[in-house]
């Protein structure tokens, strides 16, 4: 009995660490653009964010996950997780959509970069209706961008 568990944990151990090592997951804790585009899905997004204003001041990681240390990496690995499963299970949206959680994350980082601009803006009041980049959705990801809002979306 004991034997068997140990051969079991030893073999889910081995199937879980070749399986990060084949994924080359190290690359997803980091903060370069270019992995975001691994996948075929991501092109537009990446190349509107390449072409478009935040390239020299922002990457993904900027605006998609939060900053503090934990939250940061537990938004990675749960989009990770989101990611590889739909993958896997051939469940992948057509066309993308941000999540409530991801755009509320993407208004926090606006404002938290561009909070003296929204103070002027706003003289003091947060608008908690709208978000951010449903006017200035070009701004991030340029003119190539994907829609992360429904109404915009054209396909049925």
């Amino acid at each position: 009995m004991r034997l068997s568990i140990i051969i079991s944990f030893t073999c889910l151990a081995i199937v879980f660490g070749t399986g990060l090592s084949v994924s080359n997951f190290t690359v997803y804790l980091g903060d370069n653009p270019t992995t975001c585009n691994n996948c075929h899905v991501m092109d537009a997004a990446y190349e509107g964010w390449y072409h478009g204003g935040h390239k020299l001041v922002a990457t993904c990681n900027d605006c998609h996950t939060p900053h503090d240390l934990i939250p940061k990496y537990w938004v990675k690995a749960r989009s990770g997780f989101n990611h590889v499963s739909a993958y896997t299970m051939g469940h992948l949206p057509d066309p993308l959509r941000a999540k409530p959680v991801s755009r509320d994350i993407v208004q926090e980082n606006c404002i938290r970069c561009h909070s003296t601009t929204v103070r002027m803006i706003t003289d003091g009041q947060k608008d908690n209706s709208r978000y951010c980049f449903e006017c200035h959705r070009r701004v991030a990801h340029g003119e190539r961008g994907i829609s992360i809002l429904p109404y915009q979306d054209t396909q049925k």
